[in-house]
């Protein structure tokens, strides 16, 4: 049950970080920030090993480093840009990790699969446009993110439609979160101010990868120790 404490011990400090954020303490980010996804990490270390297990780790270990390096994206736009980096590395990892889940299921249903990769083209498409006047310097970074996040989305609605559905659907709307998440902190930086725009960001973030990690591990269970997920 190692593996279950660390969860639980995430979804506790993913509560209080986020209080703080909400009554606007940012200034404790560099003490809160940095300890959320180790904990999800050491829940993935310590599940009994599985097929590509280490594109979960990595994904997760990428998506640390971008949570360190935004801390000091106020000190220069390199720190944006590094971050950006280590999240589409981050994004990769997961598309990979999707894409080799296939558990056969179930056969894919072209037509459902046409229709939502038409939807994610369709925002992929719209967020660009909507961004571009905006973007500057960044706009190659950004779209090129922008169609990696959606890649990652297209690759886990794939998996929605041929895995076991209750771990796909988790998968699903992890990726789903996390397009949100991303798209929150785009508008907030390249478009317009939301207020509590971090709070926001962060809920959205965490529960993305809280759900991505559980889904995973669905998809490659042992009962004593995720039944309680």
């Amino acid at each position: 049950m190692k593996n279950a404490t660390f969860f639980k011990i995430y979804i506790a400090f993913s509560v209080l970080y986020l209080i703080v954020l909400f009554l606007g303490y940012q200034n404790l980010d560099l003490f809160l920030k940095p300890v959320l996804i180790p904990l999800l990490g050491f829940g993935v270390y310590f599940h009994p090993r599985f097929p590509f297990r280490n594109n979960l780790l990595a994904g997760l270990f990428f998506s640390w480093i971008g949570d360190i390096i935004l801390l000091f994206a106020d000190i220069g736009e390199i720190y944006f840009i590094m971050a950006l980096v280590a999240f589409l590395i981050a994004h990769l990892a997961y598309c990979a990790l999707f894409n080799k889940q296939n558990t056969g299921e179930m056969h894919l249903n072209k037509i459902v699969f046409g229709i939502g990769s038409i939807i994610i083209a369709l925002y992929f498409i719209g967020m660009v446009c909507f961004l571009m006047p905006n973007l500057g310097t960044l706009k190659i970074p950004v779209i090129v993110y922008a169609c990696v996040i959606s890649i990652m989305l297209l690759f886990a609605f794939n998996g929605y439609l041929i895995w076991k559905k209750r771990a796909a659907l988790l998968i699903l709307l992890g990726a789903l979160v996390f397009v949100l998440s991303d798209s929150i902190l785009a508008i907030n930086k390249f478009s317009k101010p939301i207020e509590k725009s971090s709070f926001f960001i962060m809920l959205t973030y965490l529960v993305a990868q809280y759900l991505i990690v559980i889904g995973v591990l669905k998809l490659n269970p042992k009962k004593t120790i995720i039944s309680n997920f």
